[in-house]
């Protein structure tokens, strides 16, 4: 029997996070990112918060990238939408990151694991929008959404289809089906410029997050399939993950509370 090292554990571990991160991505926008940062800590094993966070915006833009091109070709991309969104996402995101890098590790945990339990609220939370054009006056607010969003994303690390979703219905709009394809436009865009940010200062692991993007691919597939199947009907699978993010929050509030 082949013995199972630290490093063999890593890689097992680190593609069966990324699955879990693509699948959601690809099936509802989100979730799935916010998941990511408390998968390589507690599960994959990064003692250190902000490598984490460095190596999962990396992985989640390049895994959000990939849904993005199937939901593409299913037409599911308000592309208009999605990058004015985008474009102001990535300046709150350039400030968000150099901000997270100044706050300890400990503390960045802690405010994270709250924003999961805010999260995860929001999550139970659908909407629904019929299709039309975004008015002009309604373009000030998707600029005004995209740069907040982007101001998190930042900070956490995180991909921030969670708040990307809901804030396209809201600023634009959009149907849901079309909010979650146009919000891995911005999720993409937004993780790629922090993990630019973090890489610049030396906080992103190559390897684990190469691993990350393996099983993103895959569990990205699956959900953009299961996305297109199910359409409008998400409301079950949203609840679920719902659970599981606020789930995972108060497991790390209490991993903190612990460590006092």
């Amino acid at each position: 029997m082949i013995p199972i090292t630290i490093t063999t554990f890593q890689t097992i571990s680190s593609v069966i996070s990324g699955v879990i991160v693509g699948f959601s991505l690809g099936l509802i926008g989100g979730g799935g990112s916010v998941l990511a940062v408390p998968l390589l800590v507690y599960f994959v094993g990064l003692s250190e918060p902000h490598i984490a966070i460095g190596t999962t915006a990396l992985a989640v833009s390049l895994t959000a990238l990939y849904s993005l091109f199937h939901h593409h070709r299913a037409r599911n991309v308000r592309w208009g939408t999605a990058l004015r969104f985008a474009g102001a996402g990535i300046v709150g995101a350039l400030a968000g990151s150099e901000l997270g890098k100044a706050v300890s590790g400990k503390h960045l945990l802690f405010l994270f694991a709250l924003l999961m339990l805010y999260v995860g609220a929001r999550m139970y939370r659908t909407e629904t929008h019929p299709s039309c054009p975004v008015p002009a006056e309604n373009q000030k607010r998707v600029y005004a959404y995209g740069s907040g969003v982007g101001m998190l994303s930042g900070f956490f690390g995180i991909g921030g289809g969670f708040l990307i979703v809901p804030a396209l219905m809201r600023s634009a709009r959009l149907p849901i089906i079309n909010a979650i394809g146009s919000s891995l436009v911005a999720v993409s865009a937004l993780g790629a410029t922090t993990a630019a940010s973090y890489a610049w200062s030396g906080l992103v692991d190559w390897r684990i997050a190469a691993e990350y993007i393996i099983g993103g691919v895959v569990g990205g597939w699956l959900g953009v399939m299961l996305a297109n199947r199910l359409g409008q009907k998400k409301a079950i699978m949203r609840y679920v993950f719902a659970t599981i993010v606020i789930a995972v929050g108060l497991y790390m509030l209490w991993r903190q509370f612990a460590a006092f």
